[in-house]
């Protein structure tokens, strides 16, 4: 997966002035390749900015039942044009930026995106 929103170019936290979200992985979207989730901590409703493009069909994320560590991250979207893009983002070298691993060892930078009802 892909996760994005949560952190500036040099890796510092993004202030939120924002309340976390109802988590509504139980809508019935699964997390397949292309889909765009709300990302979180361990509690259930605490995605706020972050959020992540699975690269890959990840049912192991998907609403199981309401237990916390059951119930899910909630699909929101898809990647309905632009998948050459992520593909590219996939394949930039990783490595470790402070606490941080596996992240870019070049900042990327989400440009535009389009609502698409």
């Amino acid at each position: 997966m892909i996760q994005g929103g949560g952190l500036c170019e040099d890796m510092a936290e993004k202030g939120n002035k924002n309340k976390p979200i109802k988590n509504e992985a139980d809508n019935g979207l699964k997390n397949v390749y292309g889909s765009i989730a709300m990302a979180r901590t361990q509690i259930v409703d605490s995605a706020t900015s972050q959020f992540f493009i699975n690269v890959n069909d990840n049912e192991f994320l998907d609403h199981r039942d309401t237990r916390p560590d059951a119930y899910g991250y909630a699909v929101f979207g898809k990647v309905v044009d632009g998948m050459d893009t992520v593909k590219a983002i996939e394949q930039v070298a990783t490595g470790n930026k402070g606490m941080h691993h596996d992240v870019p060892l070049e900042p990327i930078t989400i440009v535009s995106t389009k609502i698409i009802a």
